[in-house]
């Protein structure tokens, strides 16, 4: 249970840190370098601020920053209750996804990018 507990630790503190320091006023945190040298959203551009928003309450804010970062958010927080649980009752925890899985995020994860880069994808951009 200390793996776990550590982990969840680190977290905590990361997230802790980023609703302290607000991604929203510059000079707190680098910028983009892709975003910077090519204009281009990276997927994850605005994950910073959607974890902010997150740490506020406030959802719709944190989605519009970067809904992938957010669903990434509430996988780990899936993973991390499984892995306790299975810890709690002397079980090993594993993460095998299979090919299929990884190809879908993969592609998921590539369609978000380009669509938020495109004209119509707007409502995407951080």
């Amino acid at each position: 249970m200390a793996v776990p507990a550590g982990v969840l630790a680190a977290v905590a503190a990361a997230f802790a840190y980023v609703g302290a320091v607000d991604p929203n006023e510059p000079g707190h945190y680098p910028a983009c370098p892709l975003l910077r040298l090519t204009g281009l959203y990276c997927p994850g551009c605005g994950g910073l601020r959607s974890a902010h928003a997150l740490v506020h309450g406030d959802l719709p804010a944190a989605l519009q920053a970067n809904a992938v970062a957010v669903a990434g958010y509430a996988l780990f927080a899936v993973a991390w209750t499984v892995w306790v649980v299975r810890a709690a009752r002397g079980r090993p925890f594993r993460v095998d996804p299979r090919s299929a899985h990884l190809w879908a995020a993969g592609a998921l994860v590539l369609v978000f990018t380009v669509v938020r880069n495109l004209p119509f994808g707007g409502w995407l951009h951080p």
